[in-house]
């Protein structure tokens, strides 16, 4: 029987014992790890690894997590790899700020390696699988889900895998109210947690990208896809 080839996963943190306690744990659950000292050796270990999610501190030498992310969602090899942010900022600013470059989740400092091995199990079995979905065409937009590309009249977005999800999701139902927990639910799964503002940082990033308000908010409900 062909064996499962392990989950490749790279941890960036500057605190050594940091490192050594969350690879030490992940990989005793099987998972290949590598791990990077500052922002800048993630960004080589990222290209050379292409690994299947990325742990990122925020803050770190060379480059910030912040900066890490932003560079690799700008890249379409890493358009729909996991990204986590490992941090000891609590304040609602830098989560939004982590969310809004891309970062799938968010964990703050100090946390157990229960949580860590949790919280990446959950991620990574919500990765995409072999596409099944159908395209979605509604007027000139081209929602493509065996390849995660949505083409508006001709021209090719690039979206981060969660705002793809959130997009197809909306898009196929027009005119249907999708709750906030209901859209939390099906995108991030009921054991991933994550807050409201993260659907709100999404939709916002979404509508910037299509450049077109197709996306309608029912405030204190959730948000319908609408477009003629």
């Amino acid at each position: 029987m062909e064996s499962v080839k392990a989950k490749k996963i790279l941890i960036a943190d500057d605190e050594p014992d940091i490192l050594e306690i969350i690879s030490f744990n992940l990989q005793k659950e099987g998972y290949e790890v590598f791990t990077a000292k500052d922002g800048n050796d993630a960004l080589i270990k990222a290209k050379l690894h292409q690994p299947d999610l990325i742990i990122l501190d925020i803050m770190m030498p060379g480059k910030t997590g912040i900066e890490v992310c932003s560079i690799l969602r700008a890249q379409p090899q890493f358009k729909d790899t996991i990204i986590v942010f490992l941090t000891a900022l609590s304040d609602d600013t830098s989560e939004i700020k982590g969310l809004e470059t891309g970062a799938d989740d968010y964990i703050t400092k100090p946390i157990s390696t229960k949580v860590i091995v949790s919280k990446v199990s959950s991620l990574l079995r919500r990765m995409p699988k072999e596409e099944t979905s159908s395209t979605l065409t509604i007027g000139d937009i081209v929602i493509d889900p065996a390849r995660y590309l949505v083409i508006i009249k001709g021209v090719e977005l690039v979206f981060s895998r969660k705002e793809f999800e959130l997009l197809y999701l909306l898009a196929s139902k027009p005119g249907r109210v999708f709750l906030r927990n209901e859209i939390l639910s099906q995108v991030w799964g009921n054991d991933v947690i994550v807050g409201d503002r993260t659907i709100d940082v999404h939709i916002r990033k979404i509508r910037a990208k299509m450049e077109t308000d197709c996306i309608t908010t029912i405030k204190g409900v959730g948000y319908k896809f609408e477009y003629s």
